[in-house]
């Protein structure tokens, strides 16, 4: 597979399956007002999601790297689009539900094949590249609130996810023709990544991934809800989450490759910091105006800074392990936001703004704290310690 040319099939890929989470963001304030769904609800919709996730990369991951990549991309991308279409057509909280932990499952398969393949496919780039899955998963989460406003006043709620699980099987038919590199089908290895973590720069990792979730979670669950109860034009709050990734979009590649040459873990450590201020200030701004220029100057840290958990995985374990321990990220990560989402839209409902954003942000300095510690031999550059318990074995 000629590097570029795969890079930029999979990255559209990525694109397509966020889409329809971006789509799903933007419409839970209409679920609310609509179907008589609570903000409790609403955090639960989002947060089992992110925990379907979990359980995929978890289990699912480890497929990836035994020889069938390209069969868990296929077989997660047509179950993405099935749930995708169940959360469009549903008009009350179960069957929505049940869509939403389809298409989470999905989502949460995929991408760890995804990230193996791309590693894999050009390891002297794999900062960049990785930071390129990225931004194309933020374009395509930035795209659904735009798709949503085209197509849910003149067709219906339905509408945006039919076209965004016709656009995630368009994307698939970009396979055709790729060779993916396989893993050994005859390894014989423990089926759940969790031996992993015994090592310290791997945990530690981990947990900074967690942290920035986490501040996910908690912005994904209230940002509609919140629009909504500050009277915020829906254009405007829209609009904000579309100018949000931008510098998402076009830092990602940058940043992820100078996390690579910097060090991901103090790249990480810096950017969760400045983004836990972000999310306590929108606890505290008395407007939605307000949150939304607020928000301009935190997407340009996280723009160049999401990437580095990432990249410190990719570069603490070997080859055949890829997928095993991206999904072990990646369902961290899940874990972290769908654990917010429900504790946050609960905290919400009872308390309020702020107590909600500020609970939120003590959560991610605690976890900055953690990871930092765990990744200190990394940090101080005794990487050889690091191979000796991640290994291929």
């Amino acid at each position: 597979m000629p590097p570029s040319r795969g890079i930029w099939i999979f990255s559209v890929l990525s694109a397509t399956l966020a889409m329809g989470y971006g789509v799903l963001f933007t419409v839970v304030g209409d679920f609310r007002d609509e179907y008589g769904i609570s903000e409790t609800r609403v955090g639960v919709l989002i947060g089992l999601g992110f925990l379907a996730g979990f359980v995929a990369q978890v289990a699912l991951a480890p497929l990836a790297d035994r020889g069938h990549a390209r069969t868990t991309v296929i077989l997660s991308v047509v179950g993405s689009a099935v749930g995708i279409l169940l959360m469009g057509f549903g008009e009350s909280f179960t069957p929505i539900l049940i869509g939403r932990l389809i298409a989470g499952l999905g989502a949460g398969a995929a991408r760890p094949a995804v990230q193996r393949i791309v590693v894999l496919s050009d390891p002297a780039n794999l900062g960049q590249n990785l930071g390129r899955l990225i931004s194309s998963n933020v374009f395509g989460f930035a795209l659904g609130p735009a798709v949503s406003a085209v197509l849910v006043g003149p067709f219906g709620l339905e509408a945006p996810f039919v076209v965004v699980a016709a656009g995630s099987m368009l994307a698939l038919g970009g396979l055709i023709g790729i060779r993916v590199e396989e893993g050994d089908r005859e390894v014989a290895r423990q089926r759940l990544a969790l031996d992993l973590l015994k090592s310290r720069v791997v945990a530690g990792a981990v947990v900074l991934g967690c942290a920035f979730y986490v501040m996910i979670g908690a912005f994904d669950a209230l940002w509609d809800v919140v629009h909504e109860d500050l009277g915020t034009d829906k254009w405007l709050a829209n609009l904000g989450i579309t100018v949000f990734a931008v510098p998402l979009i076009i830092l990602g590649p940058t940043g992820g490759r100078f996390a690579q040459r910097f060090g991901p873990f103090r790249l990480a450590a810096i950017g969760l910091i400045v983004a836990s201020v972000f999310i306590f200030l929108y606890g505290q701004l008395p407007s939605g105006g307000w949150i939304v220029g607020a928000m301009l100057f935190h997407a340009a840290g996280d723009g160049f800074t999401i990437a580095a958990p990432g990249v410190a995985i990719a570069m603490a374990v070997p080859a055949d392990r890829q997928a095993e321990a991206q999904g072990l990220l990646g369902a961290s990560q899940a874990l972290g936001a769908g654990a917010t989402a429900i504790v946050i839209g609960a905290i919400y409902e009872s308390s309020g703004r702020a107590a909600a954003y500020s609970t939120a942000a003590t959560i991610m300095l605690v976890l900055v704290l953690m990871g930092v510690l765990l990744g200190l031999p990394f940090l101080r550059g005794r990487r050889a310690g690091v191979d000796a318990v991640v290994s291929s074995d």
